[in-house]
């Protein structure tokens, strides 16, 4: 990441009453943002897909059955869109729990359209 651009201007200091203006640029810019999306198996049950969906993403049990039914329907559902570091990090905690408990479940990340 490269530095805050900082400008001072000012008068020759042995001249009273000198002025300083001085001007940030950090630089800063939004994270992109990545979609995380499950895809539908015919091996992974409904049930873990909800508890997923509750415990790593805060839904609702309602709206994570609703979310489980479109992965089902559809082959895939947009689960949540986070910036990158944690859409990755969110992939891998649910990947994990899918490996230790013996199911195929499968995650994607895509950047988010502008």
């Amino acid at each position: 990441m490269p530095l805050p651009t900082i400008i001072i201007e000012g008068l020759d200091m042995s001249q009273a009453g000198t002025v300083v203006k001085q001007q940030v640029n950090l630089g800063l810019a939004e994270p992109p943002m990545f979609k995380i999306i499950y895809l539908n198996d015919n091996a992974t049950p409904m049930e873990f897909v909800i508890e997923t969906l509750i415990g790593s993403f805060d839904y609702n049990e309602q709206t994570a059955v609703q979310i489980t039914e479109d992965i089902h329907t559809t082959g895939s559902a947009v689960v949540a869109v986070l910036p990158y570091e944690i859409a990755e990090q969110k992939g891998i905690e649910v990947t994990v729990q899918a490996r230790n408990n013996n199911y195929p479940l499968q995650i994607k990340l895509e950047p988010e359209s502008v």
